[in-house]
């Protein structure tokens, strides 16, 4: 069936052979029927014809089009692609004739025609303009239907990286791999399957699994585990509270490459979870069992047996985990690099005792040890007290805790003594260290200092700590942050301080500030902020010796060169 542009331009030219009436003068009723009845006396069949071709122009156009009807011709105006997508006209098949009623005027319709549209200029002719609309707009349907399919399978799954660095495999990749068969080859490549983590699904928390449903979840990770976790190196689970032993066996028995496992708020995991992962995960270094419930026993026997592969352990304190880091400490793991010891900011208590030494002696290649809102009790270890030889290899020691720690200069200097590359130091809570401790460790490049005092008490922080100058005096060549919010220190000496940090401008390291609390005055603020560019984070909140206006956080070097201008 012609489409109606090529229908347009034949009518077009049938008008352009046929002479117009040049008279002036309007054709009356009684003499167009009769030229009518002439007609149909003539030529029978071209009468049928040129009525089934009116028939034809006179249908109804579907969106995207606009058809308007003169005497022989057609005015075909397409509308803008963006509204229709370019949807293309055409007859309907099968349509019924149009006829005439018997004894009524056709001058009166064509008269009508003759005015309802006007005649095309020369240099505009709709009917070409609307046919290369219209290719034009089918070929762009075409491309945007099909422009997913035609990708190159690499660049797809480049793309696909992208978005599983930033919002994880799961559930991404079983979504776009329902597409096409292209997406769910591109979706399926081991490379993307390197990290998954894997949250609550199907089921609501706190509600009762059908065995229906327990069942399809079984199946559905055994599938994944079988066809897509081939090279998967970093699992994590979090907040299953059923079926979290079945998991670890399905990906310890067919994940061969598995480096790191992190078990987060989950229950019920059972020791033949930990007797798979030590069968099968040959490749295992790093374990997280934070905030998860599971056998202890089960985890000392793994550590036991196959401790020395593990470099990265972190749990969370408890009545009886406790006893992982004894284990610890007896050299189950003597190639060790980062330990990690927390519990939950509301808990009551988590107080630890540790044998500083005799960690040091089982895990000498200790880069990071954090205690995070634990308070460590030192504990003497039996005999051979000093024949500790530190860690030389740390660099980073936290100790951070919202109540107050126990730790002392002494006990800060027994941990750090051989501590030459440390970096970051976290004594958040440390009330009872003092300026002097710190200068006399060993460490010269330290990049990050938090000493802030983040809770209430009223009797350790009556009498001002003098010397937070000689902090500011080692340190402030290779200071990047520096945290010593509440602490009461002299007027004098916190000038003093903020003046070594402005000499050092050489090196310019300086980004994070926090003097929340402090009694810094506007003239040491000055000198800190004009030197230091690279600043971008300022806390000022609660200053009692500032302006009242100025008392807030700044983000970014606009907004604290626009607090320089206040200052002047």
């Amino acid at each position: 069936m012609d489409s109606p542009e090529s229908e347009a331009l034949s009518m077009s030219g049938r008008r352009e052979d046929t002479a117009p009436n040049t008279s002036g003068q309007e054709v009356d009723g009684p003499k167009s029927k009769k030229m009518s009845l002439k007609r149909t006396t003539g030529n029978p069949a071209k009468v049928k014809s040129k009525k089934q071709k009116k028939a034809r122009a006179s249908r109804s156009a579907q969106l995207g089009y606009t058809v308007q009807q003169g005497e022989d011709m057609l005015l075909v105006i397409s509308s803008p692609p963006s509204q229709y997508d370019g949807s293309v006209w055409s007859p309907k098949k099968g349509r019924k004739k149009k006829r005439h009623a018997k004894g009524k005027p056709t001058a009166v319709q064509i008269k009508k025609k003759r005015s309802a549209c006007a005649e095309p200029g020369p240099g505009n002719n709709p009917a070409s303009s609307s046919k290369e609309d219209a290719a034009l707009s089918v070929q762009e349907k075409t491309a945007d239907h099909r422009w997913g399919q035609n990708l190159p399978e690499e660049v797809l799954i480049n793309i696909f990286q992208l978005v599983v660095v930033q919002d994880g495999a799961v559930p991404f990749l079983c979504r776009v791999g329902r597409v096409c068969r292209l997406w769910n080859a591109a979706a399926s490549s081991p490379a993307l399957w390197r990290k998954v983590t894997v949250a609550h699904c199907w089921i609501a928390p706190g509600k009762t699994q059908l065995p229906k449903t327990e069942r399809k979840i079984k199946d559905t990770f055994t599938w994944l585990a079988q066809n897509r976790f081939s090279q998967l190196r970093d699992f994590s689970l979090c907040h299953w509270t059923k079926n979290a032993s079945y998991v670890v066996e399905v990906v310890t028995q067919h994940c061969p490459h598995l480096h790191s496992l992190t078990l987060s708020y989950c229950t019920g995991l059972t020791a033949s979870a930990f007797h798979s992962l030590g069968l099968h995960s040959l490749s295992l270094q790093s374990i997280n069992v934070q905030c998860s419930e599971f056998q202890v026993e089960g985890l000392l026997d793994y550590l036991e047996n196959h401790g020395s592969r593990i470099k990265s352990i972190l749990f969370t304190y408890g009545l009886k985990n406790d006893r992982i880091l004894t284990a610890v400490s007896r050299g189950c793991c003597p190639d060790l690099e980062l330990l990690e010891i927390s519990t939950r900011l509301d808990s009551k208590g988590g107080e630890l005792p540790v044998c500083v030494q005799a960690l040091q002696i089982a895990c000498p290649k200790l880069k990071t040890f954090r205690m995070l809102n634990v308070r460590p009790m030192h504990k003497m270890m039996r005999g051979g007290a000093d024949s500790a030889s530190g860690f030389p290899l740390l660099e980073e020691l936290c100790i951070a805790t919202t109540s107050c720690s126990y730790m002392t200069d002494k006990d800060l200097w027994d941990v750090l003594f051989a501590s030459t590359k440390l970096r970051v130091l976290d004594l958040r809570g440390g009330s009872r260290i003092t300026p002097t401790g710190l200068v006399t460790l060993p460490c010269l490049e330290l990049e990050c200092l938090f000493w802030g005092q983040y809770f209430s008490s009223s009797g350790s922080l009556s009498s001002p700590k003098p010397g937070i100058h000689m902090v500011t005096q080692k340190w402030g060549r290779t200071m990047q942050q520096l945290d010593i919010a509440n602490q009461i220190f002299a007027v004098e000496d916190l000038e003093s301080a903020m003046s070594h940090l402005a000499r050092a401008t050489e090196t310019d390291t300086l980004r994070s500030l926090n003097l929340s609390g402090t009694r810094i005055t506007p003239a040491a603020l000055r000198s800190v902020i004009d030197q230091n560019t690279s600043l971008t984070y300022l806390n000022l909140s609660s200053c009692r010796y500032l302006p009242r206006g100025l008392k807030r956080i700044y983000h970014g070097q606009e907004d604290i060169r626009q607090l320089l201008d206040k200052l002047d």
